[in-house]
């Protein structure tokens, strides 16, 4: 498969590139089309063999960190690893998490959950801030916060979509909890008992939310611009399905109109001064 490195344009991401500097915005293109790249090798269904898909790209990265990267996203993934001093793991940690998702792996409770958020989310989030120029124990924090909260999300928002790859996210002991079953998900018997299930996820969202936001404080205005958008934008859409009271069965996004009120509202709550 090839990389799109406009793909982020479709995104909910997309709002977020929008307050950047060309070199950064360039920067986070490429990053973000080798994460797209690797989620559509792990859930396209005309990837003849994503396993060797994936083993490539572990191997094109390996490559690229040895200066000698084999494909143009290599190459791109090459300079701007060098420009904005981004560690190779923030790129090899996602393709573990693909695998995990090749796997089918399942998640007892929350906290075997935090391995596959970090991987395919947490990571994302210390990449981003790599080329917003944010190191150190706060971008960590930032990074893990910010980054379960969006994924957490997306477990909510996307959780019949995930059914038909044969997916289920939500932790076994939250399950059974409610007295649900893996097996209830993915045969569709669950009926509205899978409410109670998501909105506790969304309430542990929420405060994942609530730590960034208060991690961003005292930051660079300019610097936290692009998380606070993403974040804004993310949780709008976790309150559209909340609005709709859990009770779903066509994934809930927000229109464009909606991701544009989000930005202006960051711009309204940004300290300028900052």
């Amino acid at each position: 498969m090839k990389a799109d490195i406009s793909s982020y344009k479709k995104s909910s991401f997309g709002p977020a590139f929008l307050f950047l500097s060309k070199r950064r915005r360039e920067a986070l293109a490429v990053y973000y089309a080798f994460c797209r790249l690797m989620d559509d090798i792990a859930d396209e269904p005309t990837v003849q063999d994503p396993q060797k898909e994936l083993d490539f790209w572990r191997e094109e990265i390996e490559r690229a960190f040895a200066g000698r990267a084999g494909t143009a996203l290599g190459r791109d993934i090459q300079k701007i690893s060098q420009e904005f001093d981004i560690p190779q793991d923030r790129f090899l940690l996602l393709i573990e998490g693909m695998e995990a998702d090749l796997q089918g792996k399942r998640y007892a409770t929350f906290d075997e959950l935090t391995g596959y958020l970090w991987r395919v989310a947490g990571i994302v989030g210390l990449a981003t801030l790599d080329i917003l120029g944010v190191k150190g124990p706060q971008a960590q924090e930032l990074a893990q916060q910010l980054g379960f909260a969006v994924q957490t999300t997306n477990i909510i928002r996307d959780v019949y979509d995930d059914v038909l790859l044969k997916r289920v996210y939500l932790p076994e002991d939250l399950l059974q909890k409610y007295g649900l079953s893996r097996a209830a998900i993915l045969t569709g018997t669950c009926g509205e008992k899978i409410v109670p299930v998501l909105k506790e996820l969304a309430e542990r969202s929420k405060m994942f939310y609530c730590a960034a936001s208060q991690t961003m404080q005292g930051q660079p205005w300019h610097k936290m611009l692009p998380c606070r958008i993403m974040g804004l934008v993310y949780r709008a859409n976790l309150a559209k399905i909340e609005k709709a009271k859990f009770c779903f069965t066509r994934t809930i996004k927000l229109t464009k109109f909606e991701k544009l009120l989000n930005c202006i509202y960051a711009l309204f709550k940004t300290d300028f001064n900052n």
